[in-house]
C-alpha cells in the first residue's frame, strides 16, 4: 500500500469531521460522498423535500432525486431514506408527464380542440383585448 493511500485510509477510519468510524467501502446517501450528509440528516432532508414537493414545488422532487441519486441506484442501501427518494422520483416523473401533456394539448389541439373559447384561453391576444396595442396604429 502506498503512503498516500495509507494516510487517506487512516483519515477515513479516524472519522474525519466527527462522522464516526468509516472505511473506504462505505456507501454514501448523497452525490457528494464524504462531504455530504450522514444518514440521519439525509432522512430529515429527504422527508422535507418530499413533503414540500406536494405544495406546488415539484422541482424539489427533482432536487431530492438528484442529490440522493446513490439511494436510487442501489436498491438495497438506506432503507429508511429510499421511500422518500423513490417517491420524489416518481412524483417528478408524473409531474413532467402532466406538464408535457398540458403543453401539447394547447400546442397541438388549439382552436380545433377547444372551439370558440380558445380565444379566451390563449395569451397572445391579451394586448389586443386590453387595448395595449393602440401605439402601433399611430
Amino acid at each position: 500500500m502506498e503512503e498516500g493511500e495509507a494516510e487517506e485510509r487512516r483519515h477515513l477510519t479516524a472519522g474525519g469531521e466527527g462522522r464516526g468510524h468509516l472505511s473506504l467501502s462505505t456507501s454514501w446517501p448523497t452525490v457528494d460522498g464524504l462531504l455530504g450528509l450522514d444518514e440521519e440528516d439525509a432522512v430529515k432532508y429527504a422527508r422535507n423535500f418530499f413533503r414540500a414537493g406536494f405544495f406546488l414545488l415539484p422541482f424539489l422532487w427533482f432536487l431530492n432525486s438528484f442529490y440522493f441519486w446513490p439511494v436510487l441506484t442501489r436498491s438495497s442501501s438506506f432503507p429508511r431514506l429510499r421511500p422518500y427518494v423513490l417517491g420524489s422520483a416518481i412524483g417528478f416523473a408524473v409531474f413532467m408527464v402532466l406538464l408535457c401533456l398540458w403543453a401539447l394539448t394547447f400546442a397541438i389541439g388549439g382552436e380545433r380542440l377547444f372551439g370558440p373559447i380558445w380565444q379566451h384561453l390563449v395569451m397572445y391576444n391579451v394586448a389586443n383585448t386590453f387595448g395595449l396595442t393602440s401605439w402601433s396604429q399611430m
